[in-house]
This record gives structure tokens, C-alpha cells and sequence, in this order.
């Protein structure tokens, strides 16, 4: 059970530092490059979460498999559903509940972490 909270705590991690890159290039493309605030957040998003599927592969789950395609599709597919849980959780708590937008996108963040660590700790990096 330790090792499950080590890693846990290892994701988080590398989830903020992804979160810096995706921030930092979405303003960079957007605000700096001018490019379309969508397409500045896409790549932000694409980038931070390549970014992480390297980290978590050497550094949180230390996994070694050799079929990285396989395993950054799966990293890919995971965190585009979480996203699409990410949206939908703070849809739900402002139209439905009337919550902050910072305050349900606060509870959508702690949803999504837990979905994409287990979802990768049991699918991705077994």
C-alpha cells in the first residue's frame, strides 16, 4: 500500500509540473505567438501531457516496457477522457448546483487525478 501512495504522490507531481507546461504554452501561443486561444490550449495540453507520460513512465511507476506507442496512446486516451470528465464535472456543479466556476473546477481536478492514476496505474504502467 505504501508504494501505491508513493507513486500517487509522484503523479500529482508530475500532474503540477504538466499543468506549468500547459499553461506556459497555452499563453505563450496565445498571448505571445497569437495563434487561436483553442489551438494554443490544445497544444498546451498535448505538450503537458507528453511531458508527463515520460515522467511517470521513468520517474513515478519506473516502467520499462519497450512499446512506448502502446503505452502514450493509452497515457493519451486516458487523459482525453479525463478531460471530457474534467468538463463535464464543472458543467455539472455551475449549471446544476450553482457553484463557483474555481470552486467546481477545484473538485473537477481532484475527480480527474484520481480517475488518470488509476486509470494508468492498472492499464498503462501494469
Amino acid at each position: 500500500m505504501t508504494e501505491v501512495i508513493i507513486k500517487f504522490i509522484r503523479f500529482c507531481l508530475v500532474g503540477l509540473t504538466g499543468m506549468g507546461i500547459d499553461y506556459g504554452i497555452t499563453y505563450l501561443g496565445k498571448e505571445k505567438i497569437k495563434v487561436n486561444k483553442y489551438v494554443a490550449n490544445g497544444l498546451g495540453f498535448l505538450l503537458a501531457a507528453t511531458f508527463n507520460f515520460f515522467l511517470n513512465k521513468t520517474w513515478t511507476f519506473h516502467d520499462s516496457n519497450p512499446e512506448e506507442w502502446l503505452q502514450y496512446s493509452k497515457y493519451l486516451g486516458f487523459a482525453i477522457i479525463g478531460l471530457g470528465i474534467n468538463t463535464l464535472i464543472i458543467y455539472l456543479l455551475i449549471n446544476k448546483k450553482g457553484l463557483n466556476f474555481y470552486w467546481a473546477k477545484l473538485i473537477a481536478i481532484a475527480v480527474v487525478v484520481v480517475w488518470n492514476f488509476i486509470a494508468n496505474y492498472n492499464f498503462t504502467f501494469m
